[in-house]
């Protein structure tokens, strides 16, 4: 059974379970899962929360070892752009395994990395692309942000570092130094020295408790304030970091003025500008780069996740007057990974080839209007946002005492309980923000009108179970 077959298999097996969404699905454990809490660490996140077995998946839908279908709305943390076992990653995969050519090679040249270089080329916009380099990290994200510091101190001989609050930027020590949540922060003491953490914007909750443009206006005064002021304690940084589109900072999207202000202010004082395309970027948000919203270009851009195809890889993109590396001054054993460059060019090739962005942007529209129509229906969602296929909404706790802007407080419990009632009715999906208290919504960009009405519906009878 070829993959579309397995997919239109486990979609109309997931509809005939849940007519009238009355039967639960059970989520109790197995041996398998015993075994998993025994012997695998205790940093082990996904599986406390979504404690199953996967067995088969096709698509937007996986299968778990009691048969029971899901929609996978998680997707691998945005990796998984065109869904599980897509036809095309399938058959670049192969075509690489059958043709003899070497699996591993560091970072010697292959034709399917050349391949896959120019693919990337030829997704940037022109007037990055003509005056781009490209970097091979260690196969994570986290890498490849540690690349971007590295470079971007390397270039300019200065320190510090801009980044802002509620950033992930990944679980090594450089980056959870660069990153907001203090819960892993917290244990370790000492991180990276020279980071002065920022205010992001976020209109629901402004730092500033204004929202709105004058939230921009004064987010941007106050960044330039602190670079222009002697007495600020803070010595010209290297490099500013951050996400055009905040993901487990809790699914929040940058204006794009305010992308536009800060471009212009790391431009005047020489400050590289790292635009964090990692999980946002690829298709996600209605456009191939999220940055492209805002029609500015960075300095750096460390990329990820989906550009294997949903294999390991990892790259960072910059200016070619940047590329003041020694040969081996950043490394990694495995940045010769064939496998996943193979997929990452047939991912590419399809996404443009088919105008996913465009599609992203379409039905990411229409689960938006869904999700509103939810909002107005349960008084405990205070706020949907995001963009494109990168969605998500807020708990909130109505009967709380409202903060400045006159907003309820978060309300973590019943977010993990909406959470799991979409579990128990057949939808994968993750929380984030701050407490934890976002609901996300990451599904593959393939992703039909039908199938977004069909999320919908589940999401409503979670709500109204609980």
């Amino acid at each position: 059974m070829n993959a579309p077959e397995r997919g239109m298999d486990l979609a109309t097996r997931l509809r005939r379970s849940h007519t009238g969404l009355d039967a639960l699905y059970c989520l109790d454990s197995t041996p398998v899962l015993d075994r998993q809490s025994r012997q695998e660490s205790n940093a082990r996140s996904y599986p406390r929360r979504i404690p199953l077995v996967l067995e088969r998946a096709s698509g937007i839908y996986v299968q778990d070892s009691r048969g029971q279908v899901f929609i996978d709305c998680l997707a691998g943390a945005g990796t998984l752009a065109l869904g599980h076992n897509h036809p095309v990653v399938l058959e670049a995969i192969h075509a690489a395994m059958s043709s003899n050519l070497p699996m591993h090679t560091l970072d010697l040249t292959t034709p399917v990395k050349d391949a896959f270089v120019q693919e990337i080329f030829a997704s940037l916009p022109p007037a990055f692309a003509k005056q781009a380099r490209i970097q091979f990290c260690g196969p994570t994200g986290a890498d490849a942000v540690e690349a971007s510091l590295k470079l971007a101190r390397t270039t300019s001989a200065r320190q510090n570092v801009l980044a802002f609050q509620g950033a992930y930027h990944g679980m090594t020590l450089g980056t959870m130094s660069i990153s907001g949540n203090l819960g892993p922060k917290n244990a370790l003491g000492s991180l990276l020295s020279g980071v002065q953490m920022l205010p992001y914007p976020h209109n629901y909750r402004c730092p500033f408790g204004t929202g709105g443009e004058q939230a921009i206006d004064l987010n941007l005064r106050y960044i330039e304030q602190l670079l222009s002021d002697p007495e600020s304690g803070i010595t010209a940084p290297s490099a500013m970091i951050l996400e055009p589109v905040q993901g487990e900072g809790g699914v929040i999207a940058a204006p794009d003025r305010w992308l536009q202000g800060l471009r212009r202010i790391t431009q005047e004082r020489g400050i590289a500008l790292i635009v964090d395309e990692i999980q946002c970027g690829i298709a996600r948000t209605g456009k191939m780069f999220a940055f492209e919203h805002a029609d500015i270009i960075p300095d750096i851009m460390p990329l990820s996740k989906a550009i294997g195809g949903g294999l390991p890889l990892a790259v960072v993109l910059y200016r070619e007057e940047l590329d003041v590396w020694q040969p081996g001054a950043h490394a990694g054993t495995f940045r010769g990974n064939q496998l996943a460059m193979a997929a990452g060019t047939a991912t590419l090739r399809y996404l443009k080839q088919h105008a996913v962005a465009d599609h992203a942007h379409q039905v990411g529209e229409r689960l938006r209007s869904h999700l509103l129509k939810l909002q107005s229906a349960f008084g405990w969602i205070g706020d949907v946002r995001g963009r494109g296929l990168m969605l998500g909404m807020e708990i909130v706790d109505r009967d709380g005492e409202p903060d400045g802007q006159g907003h309820p407080p978060v309300h973590t419990a019943r977010a993990k309980q909406f959470q799991q009632a979409c579990l128990q009715r057949g939808l994968i999906l993750e929380l984030g923000g701050r407490h934890g208290a976002t609901v996300r919504l990451l599904p593959p960009l393939i992703i039909t009108d039908a199938e977004i009405d069909f999320v919908a519906t589940i999401l409503f009878a979670a709500a109204a179970a609980i």
